[in-house]
């Protein structure tokens, strides 16, 4: 039997090869629960200074106040998403099958359609196949019908498990807010092992970067709302306040506010408000959907010191690379980057200054 002692250099990539086996096999198996683990640190460190407040209240009782902030932190914020996710999914399933279902029995399209902006010439279009070739349009319609239920099904099941995904972060939660001093402590101290003194630099990037992001989400929310609100009255959109708080909710989840607005525009149309329809797509997609890409690099940029161009590529980078979460990995991530970058100038020019 070859004995191992008498080779180093072989014990050495045996021991590595099995710890990277281990980790590739450790990836795999919490690679479903990375991302709710990441929003309940993002929800649990934005929270503690509250999860502080509740263990005072509960006389220091950690399990009892760390139940408690879970079930509140679930009403307020967990709970209101998914509600949210799942009506919108129900929502958009229903009005695709009633919308396909219509025009499949249609001979001609309502001319308050044919007048809309930018699609208005293909619905024309539309409609002349349609009174040339009703049994074709028809028979068409129902077959992507057939063939798009089973793609809308897939994506109400995904909004399912996002829901699943939310109830792990709230039993997440739990365990960060009765536990996260000490694992708080046991990450720093792996990475002063790993990095060195800097680590706490980065990890304060980070943190700042995480609140910064989450007061953006607020602001955000609140102009969107507003502005959009505004639009609604101008136009005369019944209950523009009520549209108003609707939008201000969807904007807390990315392109949620178009099928909101869209919708109301769409209705307007078919009601025959042309005028004031096309005035609420302008204001709409100028105003309410871009303000978003200005307002929350600014916030971002102002609390943190992070240039805007930065953030604004940290933001979209991000909601592109890891979705929703992204809002916050992405900027975090170019925050630590700048931090690196700015301890390297610091001290490239202390060394060139005592060269000197």
């Amino acid at each position: 039997m070859y004995d191992l002692s008498s080779a180093p250099w072989l014990r050495r990539v045996i021991i590595i090869m099995v710890l990277a086996g281990v980790l590739i096999l450790g990836f795999m198996v919490l690679q479903p629960f990375i991302v709710p683990a990441i929003w309940a640190a993002v929800l649990g460190y934005s929270t503690w200074g509250w999860n502080e407040r509740m263990q005072q209240w509960c006389r220091g009782n950690r399990t009892l106040s760390s139940l408690a902030m879970t079930l509140l932190l679930t009403l307020a914020v967990i709970v209101p998403t998914a509600s949210i996710v799942w009506l919108l999914s129900a929502e958009v399933t229903e009005a695709y099958r009633q919308t396909i279902t219509a025009l499949a029995g249609q001979h001609e399209l309502p001319p308050a359609l044919m007048r809309m902006p930018l699609v208005g010439s293909w619905l024309q279009d539309l409609n002349t196949h349609m009174q040339n070739d009703p049994q074709a349009l028809r028979n068409a319609l129902q077959g992507l019908l057939g063939s798009s239920m089973g793609q809308m099904r897939d994506l109400v099941g995904g909004f399912g498990r996002n829901l699943g995904k939310m109830f792990i972060t709230a039993v997440t939660l739990f365990f960060f807010y009765r536990d996260g001093e000490r694992f708080a402590a046991q990450l720093r101290e792996a990475l002063r092992e790993i990095i060195g003194s800097r680590s706490g630099a980065y990890l304060d990037a980070i943190g700042r970067m995480v609140k910064a992001v989450l007061l953006s989400l607020l602001v955000c929310a609140v102009s969107q709302g507003a502005l959009a609100g505004l639009g609604y009255w101008v136009a005369g959109v019944p209950a523009p306040i009520f549209a108003g708080l609707v939008t201000m909710v969807a904007s807390l989840i990315p392109f949620a506010v178009p099928l909101v607005w869209g919708s109301i525009a769409i209705w307007m149309f078919a009601a025959g408000q042309t005028v004031p329809a096309i005035g609420l797509v302008i204001w709409c997609a100028t105003a309410v959907s871009w303000i978003d890409n200005v307002i929350r690099p600014l916030v971002i940029g102002g609390s943190t010191g992070v240039p805007f161009l930065l953030v604004l590529f940290g933001v979209l980078g991000g909601l592109a690379a890891f979705g929703l979460v992204g809002l916050f990995v992405g900027p975090a991530l170019l925050a630590v980057m700048l931090a690196v970058w700015r301890e390297w100038r610091s001290e490239r020019i202390d060394q060139s200054g005592g060269a000197g």
